[in-house]
């Protein structure tokens, strides 16, 4: 024989015995991948199960709760109450009552709602009315009314012919009035 019909011969046997030997580790391979088959439960056993499950029952040992109903002394109000409305160029937006600072008088006609307006979010109609509404961000303390307004913020505000609007972090917020510290009463001043 020539030494290249050895070599084909040669070659053929290793790739028939490659091809073998990959079956083989396939094979060992898909028999670790067998999923594991356990008996499916009696109705005895899923009897029991539920029996257990009704004595644990967390619901049987609770104790009743005093005092008022929280769904009827808590009672939602309606938003339209709780909301100051602007209205302009056939869109209107809901802010929190309070979060208007400043209101000139050639913008008092926008504070109503016109029925055929199409209420959008205040981030909408913020940018569709730039001209007009100015926005003051305010901390959380100055709008819980625990902190007064910078001096410079409140001159801004009496400065401004724009519609004012307090907002925190972007969004319109109530600014309650600032609280009064407490005056210490004429018992605690006799004290040493």
């Amino acid at each position: 024989m020539k030494s290249r019909d050895l070599t084909t011969i040669m070659k053929a046997i290793i790739r028939h015995a490659c091809l073998i030997a990959g079956c083989i580790s396939i094979a060992g391979a898909a028999e670790k991948d067998k999923p594991v088959y356990r008996d499916a439960a009696t109705h005895d056993q899923l009897a029991l199960e539920l029996r257990k499950m009704q004595n644990r029952d967390p619901m049987k040992n609770r104790e009743a709760v005093t005092g008022e109903d929280p769904s009827k002394v808590n009672r939602p109000v309606d938003l339209l109450e709780q909301s100051d409305i602007i209205s302009f160029g056939g869109f209107a937006t809901l802010v929190p009552k309070r979060a208007i600072l400043s209101v000139p008088d050639n913008y008092r006609r926008y504070m109503t709602l016109d029925p055929k307006a199409r209420i959008i979010g205040w981030a909408d109609f913020l940018s569709r009315n730039r001209g007009w509404i100015s926005t003051i961000e305010v901390s959380r303390i100055e709008a819980e009314g625990n902190k007064p307004l910078p001096e410079e913020t409140s001159e801004q505000i009496a400065k401004s012919s724009n519609l004012i609007v307090a907002t925190h972090r972007g969004g319109p917020i109530s600014v309650l009035p600032l609280k009064q510290p407490e005056e210490p009463s004429i018992a605690d001043q006799e004290q040493p």
